[in-house]
Protein backbone atom coordinates (compact mmCIF):
# COMPACT_ATOMS: atom_id res chain seq x y z
CA UNK A 1 0.00 0.00 0.00
CA UNK A 2 1.62 3.32 -1.03
CA UNK A 3 2.53 5.66 1.79
CA UNK A 4 0.93 9.06 2.14
CA UNK A 5 3.14 11.97 1.03
CA UNK A 6 4.46 14.18 3.79
CA UNK A 7 3.31 17.76 4.15
CA UNK A 8 6.69 19.06 3.03
CA UNK A 9 6.42 17.17 -0.26
CA UNK A 10 3.16 18.84 -1.25
CA UNK A 11 3.87 21.71 -3.65
CA UNK A 12 2.64 24.90 -1.98
CA UNK A 13 0.52 22.72 0.29
CA UNK A 14 -1.97 22.47 -2.56
CA UNK A 15 -4.44 19.63 -2.14
CA UNK A 16 -7.02 19.25 -4.91
CA UNK A 17 -6.05 22.65 -6.26
CA UNK A 18 -6.29 24.50 -2.93
CA UNK A 19 -3.51 26.97 -2.23
CA UNK A 20 -3.51 26.68 1.56
CA UNK A 21 -1.06 29.52 2.33
CA UNK A 22 -3.15 31.90 0.23
CA UNK A 23 -6.47 30.68 1.66
CA UNK A 24 -5.22 30.90 5.24
CA UNK A 25 -3.82 34.39 4.64
CA UNK A 26 -7.11 35.58 3.12
CA UNK A 27 -9.02 34.24 6.12
CA UNK A 28 -6.58 36.06 8.40
CA UNK A 29 -7.10 39.31 6.49
CA UNK A 30 -10.88 39.00 6.85
CA UNK A 31 -10.67 38.22 10.57
CA UNK A 32 -8.24 41.09 11.13
CA UNK A 33 -10.57 43.50 9.35
CA UNK A 34 -13.39 42.55 11.73
CA UNK A 35 -11.00 42.86 14.68
CA UNK A 36 -9.96 46.35 13.59
CA UNK A 37 -13.62 47.36 13.27
CA UNK A 38 -14.22 46.27 16.85
CA UNK A 39 -11.08 48.09 17.96
CA UNK A 40 -12.26 51.28 16.29
CA UNK A 41 -15.63 50.97 18.03
CA UNK A 42 -13.89 50.43 21.37
CA UNK A 43 -12.07 53.73 20.91
CA UNK A 44 -15.14 55.56 19.61
CA UNK A 45 -17.21 54.58 22.65
CA UNK A 46 -14.27 54.83 25.08
CA UNK A 47 -14.86 51.21 26.10
CA UNK A 48 -11.25 50.10 26.61
CA UNK A 49 -11.62 50.03 30.39
CA UNK A 50 -15.02 48.31 30.38
CA UNK A 51 -13.15 45.19 31.54
CA UNK A 52 -10.60 46.28 34.17
CA UNK A 53 -8.61 43.03 34.34
CA UNK A 54 -6.51 41.12 31.80
CA UNK A 55 -6.17 38.44 30.47
CA UNK A 56 -9.21 37.43 32.50
CA UNK A 57 -12.63 39.03 32.11
CA UNK A 58 -14.01 39.92 35.53
CA UNK A 59 -12.15 36.97 37.02
CA UNK A 60 -13.35 34.49 34.38
CA UNK A 61 -11.21 32.81 31.79
CA UNK A 62 -11.60 34.92 28.66
CA UNK A 63 -13.09 32.01 26.71
CA UNK A 64 -15.35 30.88 29.58
CA UNK A 65 -16.97 34.23 30.37
CA UNK A 66 -20.76 33.64 30.51
CA UNK A 67 -22.26 34.19 27.10
CA UNK A 68 -25.47 35.69 28.49
CA UNK A 69 -23.52 38.24 30.53
CA UNK A 70 -21.56 39.23 27.45
CA UNK A 71 -24.48 39.51 25.02
CA UNK A 72 -26.97 41.03 27.49
CA UNK A 73 -24.52 43.22 29.37
CA UNK A 74 -23.57 46.86 28.76
CA UNK A 75 -22.60 47.94 25.25
CA UNK A 76 -19.04 48.82 26.22
CA UNK A 77 -18.56 45.37 27.80
CA UNK A 78 -19.82 43.75 24.60
CA UNK A 79 -17.31 45.73 22.54
CA UNK A 80 -14.26 45.23 24.76
CA UNK A 81 -14.80 41.52 25.43
CA UNK A 82 -15.61 40.92 21.77
CA UNK A 83 -12.42 42.74 20.82
CA UNK A 84 -10.45 40.43 23.10
CA UNK A 85 -12.05 37.28 21.71
CA UNK A 86 -11.41 38.39 18.14
CA UNK A 87 -7.82 39.23 19.05
CA UNK A 88 -7.33 35.71 20.39
CA UNK A 89 -8.83 34.22 17.22
CA UNK A 90 -6.55 36.34 15.03
CA UNK A 91 -3.58 35.26 17.13
CA UNK A 92 -4.41 31.58 16.64
CA UNK A 93 -4.94 32.12 12.92
CA UNK A 94 -1.56 33.88 12.70
CA UNK A 95 0.14 30.88 14.25
CA UNK A 96 -1.70 28.61 11.81
CA UNK A 97 -0.60 30.77 8.89
CA UNK A 98 3.00 30.66 10.07
CA UNK A 99 2.88 26.86 10.29
CA UNK A 100 1.28 26.49 6.86
CA UNK A 101 3.74 28.88 5.21
CA UNK A 102 6.79 27.25 6.75
CA UNK A 103 5.56 23.77 5.77
CA UNK A 104 5.02 24.89 2.18
CA UNK A 105 7.43 25.84 -0.56
CA UNK A 106 6.77 29.54 -0.10
CA UNK A 107 9.42 32.11 -0.90
CA UNK A 108 11.83 33.50 1.65
CA UNK A 109 9.99 36.83 1.62
CA UNK A 110 6.65 35.18 2.43
CA UNK A 111 8.21 33.16 5.24
CA UNK A 112 9.77 36.31 6.68
CA UNK A 113 6.42 38.10 6.51
CA UNK A 114 4.69 35.16 8.21
CA UNK A 115 7.25 35.25 11.01
CA UNK A 116 6.75 39.02 11.29
CA UNK A 117 2.98 38.50 11.51
CA UNK A 118 3.38 36.06 14.41
CA UNK A 119 5.72 38.45 16.20
CA UNK A 120 3.44 41.44 15.61
CA UNK A 121 0.31 39.67 16.83
CA UNK A 122 2.10 38.70 20.05
CA UNK A 123 3.31 42.26 20.58
CA UNK A 124 -0.15 43.60 19.78
CA UNK A 125 -1.76 41.31 22.33
CA UNK A 126 0.72 42.35 25.00
CA UNK A 127 0.13 46.02 24.19
CA UNK A 128 -3.61 45.50 24.50
CA UNK A 129 -3.14 43.93 27.91
CA UNK A 130 -0.77 46.66 29.04
CA UNK A 131 -3.25 49.30 27.93
CA UNK A 132 -5.83 47.83 30.33
CA UNK A 133 -3.53 47.07 33.25
CA UNK A 134 -1.79 50.45 33.12
CA UNK A 135 -4.80 52.45 31.89
CA UNK A 136 -2.31 54.44 29.83
CA UNK A 137 -3.23 56.56 26.80
CA UNK A 138 0.33 56.36 25.44
CA UNK A 139 0.14 52.57 25.29
CA UNK A 140 -3.25 52.92 23.62
CA UNK A 141 -1.71 55.10 20.91
CA UNK A 142 1.04 52.56 20.22
CA UNK A 143 -1.56 49.77 20.21
CA UNK A 144 -3.57 51.72 17.62
CA UNK A 145 -0.49 52.10 15.41
CA UNK A 146 0.64 48.47 15.41
CA UNK A 147 -2.80 47.14 14.46
CA UNK A 148 -2.75 48.62 10.92
CA UNK A 149 0.86 47.46 10.54
CA UNK A 150 -0.18 43.87 11.24
CA UNK A 151 -3.08 44.23 8.81
CA UNK A 152 -0.68 45.43 6.09
CA UNK A 153 1.59 42.42 6.67
CA UNK A 154 -1.37 40.03 6.44
CA UNK A 155 -2.51 41.65 3.17
CA UNK A 156 1.01 41.38 1.78
CA UNK A 157 1.13 37.65 2.55
CA UNK A 158 -2.27 37.07 0.96
CA UNK A 159 -1.20 38.95 -2.16
CA UNK A 160 2.22 37.35 -2.53
CA UNK A 161 0.82 33.83 -2.15
CA UNK A 162 -1.80 34.40 -4.85
CA UNK A 163 -1.32 32.86 -8.26
CA UNK A 164 -1.84 36.15 -10.14
CA UNK A 165 0.75 38.15 -8.19
CA UNK A 166 3.70 38.22 -10.57
CA UNK A 167 1.95 38.66 -13.91
CA UNK A 168 2.10 42.46 -13.77
CA UNK A 169 4.41 44.62 -15.87
CA UNK A 170 6.37 46.62 -13.29
CA UNK A 171 7.32 50.26 -13.85
CA UNK A 172 9.43 52.52 -11.67
CA UNK A 173 7.04 55.53 -11.41
CA UNK A 174 4.06 53.30 -10.63
CA UNK A 175 6.06 51.41 -8.01
CA UNK A 176 7.21 54.64 -6.38
CA UNK A 177 3.73 56.12 -6.23
CA UNK A 178 2.35 52.87 -4.79
CA UNK A 179 5.06 52.73 -2.14
CA UNK A 180 4.33 56.36 -1.32
CA UNK A 181 0.68 55.43 -0.87
CA UNK A 182 1.59 52.66 1.57
CA UNK A 183 3.73 54.98 3.67
CA UNK A 184 1.34 57.93 3.42
CA UNK A 185 -1.80 55.96 4.28
CA UNK A 186 -0.07 54.35 7.26
CA UNK A 187 1.15 57.72 8.54
CA UNK A 188 -2.40 59.01 8.25
CA UNK A 189 -3.59 56.16 10.45
CA UNK A 190 -0.85 56.99 12.95
CA UNK A 191 -1.90 60.66 13.01
CA UNK A 192 -5.54 59.69 13.36
CA UNK A 193 -4.70 57.40 16.27
CA UNK A 194 -3.04 60.30 18.08
CA UNK A 195 -6.14 62.46 17.60
CA UNK A 196 -8.53 59.72 18.72
CA UNK A 197 -6.64 59.01 21.95
CA UNK A 198 -6.23 62.57 23.23
CA UNK A 199 -7.79 63.73 26.47
CA UNK A 200 -9.18 67.08 27.54
CA UNK A 201 -5.87 68.06 29.20
CA UNK A 202 -3.98 68.24 25.90
CA UNK A 203 -2.36 71.57 25.02
CA UNK A 204 -4.25 73.48 22.28
CA UNK A 205 -1.02 73.89 20.29
CA UNK A 206 -0.51 70.12 20.23
CA UNK A 207 -4.06 69.61 19.02
CA UNK A 208 -3.59 72.25 16.31
CA UNK A 209 -0.39 70.67 15.02
CA UNK A 210 -1.89 67.18 14.93
CA UNK A 211 -4.90 68.41 12.99
CA UNK A 212 -2.66 70.32 10.56
CA UNK A 213 -0.44 67.27 10.04
CA UNK A 214 -3.49 65.09 9.40
CA UNK A 215 -4.91 67.56 6.86
CA UNK A 216 -1.60 67.91 5.03
CA UNK A 217 -1.25 64.13 5.03
CA UNK A 218 -4.69 63.81 3.46
CA UNK A 219 -3.63 66.13 0.64
CA UNK A 220 -0.42 64.14 0.12
CA UNK A 221 -2.28 60.81 -0.01
CA UNK A 222 -4.79 62.26 -2.48
CA UNK A 223 -1.91 63.43 -4.68
CA UNK A 224 -0.21 60.05 -4.48
CA UNK A 225 -3.45 58.27 -5.38
CA UNK A 226 -3.83 60.55 -8.40
CA UNK A 227 -0.24 59.84 -9.39
CA UNK A 228 -0.82 56.11 -9.08
CA UNK A 229 -3.67 56.35 -11.59
CA UNK A 230 -1.58 58.52 -13.91
CA UNK A 231 1.38 56.13 -13.91
CA UNK A 232 -0.63 52.91 -14.13
CA UNK A 233 -0.31 51.28 -17.53
CA UNK A 234 -3.39 50.52 -19.62
CA UNK A 235 -1.80 47.21 -20.64
CA UNK A 236 -1.59 46.28 -16.95
CA UNK A 237 -5.28 45.94 -15.94
CA UNK A 238 -4.67 44.81 -12.31
CA UNK A 239 -2.70 47.91 -11.30
CA UNK A 240 -5.07 50.10 -13.29
CA UNK A 241 -8.09 48.76 -11.40
CA UNK A 242 -6.41 48.94 -8.01
CA UNK A 243 -5.18 52.50 -8.52
CA UNK A 244 -8.61 53.69 -9.66
CA UNK A 245 -10.22 51.93 -6.71
CA UNK A 246 -7.81 53.56 -4.27
CA UNK A 247 -8.48 57.00 -5.76
CA UNK A 248 -12.21 56.43 -5.25
CA UNK A 249 -11.64 55.28 -1.67
CA UNK A 250 -9.49 58.33 -0.94
CA UNK A 251 -12.25 60.61 -2.22
CA UNK A 252 -14.76 58.89 0.06
CA UNK A 253 -12.26 59.11 2.92
CA UNK A 254 -11.92 62.87 2.56
CA UNK A 255 -15.71 63.22 2.71
CA UNK A 256 -15.89 60.93 5.75
CA UNK A 257 -13.09 62.88 7.41
CA UNK A 258 -15.04 66.12 7.06
CA UNK A 259 -18.15 64.42 8.43
CA UNK A 260 -16.15 62.92 11.31
CA UNK A 261 -14.92 66.38 12.27
CA UNK A 262 -18.45 67.81 12.20
CA UNK A 263 -19.95 65.06 14.38
CA UNK A 264 -17.01 65.33 16.79
CA UNK A 265 -16.34 69.04 17.15
CA UNK A 266 -18.88 70.87 15.01
CA UNK A 267 -18.39 73.15 12.03
CA UNK A 268 -15.01 74.95 12.01
CA UNK A 269 -15.05 78.74 11.93
CA UNK A 270 -11.62 79.22 10.35
CA UNK A 271 -8.20 77.71 9.65
CA UNK A 272 -6.97 76.42 13.01
CA UNK A 273 -7.89 79.56 15.03
CA UNK A 274 -6.65 79.93 18.58
CA UNK A 275 -10.20 79.37 19.85
CA UNK A 276 -10.10 75.75 18.71
CA UNK A 277 -9.54 73.58 21.76
CA UNK A 278 -9.88 69.87 22.13
CA UNK A 279 -12.99 68.50 23.80
CA UNK A 280 -14.38 65.00 24.14
CA UNK A 281 -16.41 64.20 20.99
CA UNK A 282 -19.70 63.44 22.74
CA UNK A 283 -21.76 63.61 19.56
CA UNK A 284 -19.52 61.00 17.92
CA UNK A 285 -20.85 58.40 20.36
CA UNK A 286 -24.37 58.59 18.97
CA UNK A 287 -25.36 55.96 16.42
CA UNK A 288 -24.85 58.31 13.48
CA UNK A 289 -21.66 59.81 14.88
CA UNK A 290 -20.17 56.42 15.75
CA UNK A 291 -20.90 55.15 12.25
CA UNK A 292 -19.17 58.13 10.64
CA UNK A 293 -16.12 58.22 12.91
CA UNK A 294 -15.58 54.46 12.96
CA UNK A 295 -16.16 54.26 9.21
CA UNK A 296 -13.46 56.89 8.73
CA UNK A 297 -10.98 54.71 10.61
CA UNK A 298 -11.98 51.48 8.87
CA UNK A 299 -11.83 53.08 5.43
CA UNK A 300 -8.31 54.26 6.23
CA UNK A 301 -7.38 50.64 6.95
CA UNK A 302 -8.86 49.55 3.63
CA UNK A 303 -6.86 52.21 1.79
CA UNK A 304 -3.70 50.93 3.46
CA UNK A 305 -4.48 47.34 2.50
CA UNK A 306 -5.31 48.27 -1.09
CA UNK A 307 -2.10 50.30 -1.30
CA UNK A 308 -0.10 47.26 -0.22
CA UNK A 309 -1.73 45.18 -2.97
CA UNK A 310 -1.01 47.91 -5.53
CA UNK A 311 2.61 48.18 -4.41
CA UNK A 312 3.08 44.44 -4.88
CA UNK A 313 1.27 44.36 -8.21
CA UNK A 314 3.31 47.30 -9.52
CA UNK A 315 6.60 45.77 -8.39
CA UNK A 316 7.32 48.11 -5.49
CA UNK A 317 7.06 45.37 -2.85
CA UNK A 318 7.47 42.31 -5.05
CA UNK A 319 10.66 40.34 -4.28
CA UNK A 320 10.74 38.74 -7.74
CA UNK A 321 10.30 41.74 -10.01
CA UNK A 322 12.41 44.82 -10.61
CA UNK A 323 10.53 47.97 -11.62
CA UNK A 324 11.87 49.68 -14.68
CA UNK A 325 11.44 53.22 -16.01
CA UNK A 326 8.74 54.06 -18.51
CA UNK A 327 10.95 54.12 -21.61
CA UNK A 328 10.12 53.25 -25.16
CA UNK A 329 11.75 50.11 -26.56
CA UNK A 330 14.65 50.79 -28.87
CA UNK A 331 13.75 50.58 -32.54
CA UNK A 332 16.42 48.72 -34.54
CA UNK A 333 18.02 50.80 -37.23
CA UNK A 334 18.69 49.45 -40.71
CA UNK A 335 22.43 49.64 -40.08
CA UNK A 336 22.07 47.27 -37.11
CA UNK A 337 21.09 44.45 -39.47
CA UNK A 338 23.35 44.42 -42.55
CA UNK A 339 21.83 42.68 -45.57
CA UNK A 340 22.77 39.09 -46.10
CA UNK A 341 24.94 38.36 -49.07
CA UNK A 342 23.57 35.88 -51.55
CA UNK A 343 25.76 32.96 -52.52
CA UNK A 344 26.27 32.23 -56.19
Amino acid sequence: MPSMPSMTNLPNLSVRGINWPHLTACMLVAATAVLLCFGALVTTFDAAMAVPDWPATYGHNMFLFPLADWLNGPWDLFLEHGHRLLGAIVGIMSLALGAVVWQSKSSTAVRALAAAAVLLVIVQGMLGGARVLLDDKTVAKVHACTGPLFFAVAVAIATLTGRQTHRSIPSLPAARSAMGLVIGSYMQLVAGAQLRHLDAAVEPATFHWLVAFHLIGAAVVAGLATGAVFYSRPENPPTRRWSLGILLLVGCQVALGCAAWVVSWGLPSGWLPASWTFSEPILARSLWGATVVTGHVVLGMLILGASVVLAIQSGGLSPTSTPRPLTRPAVPRPSDHPPKRAFA
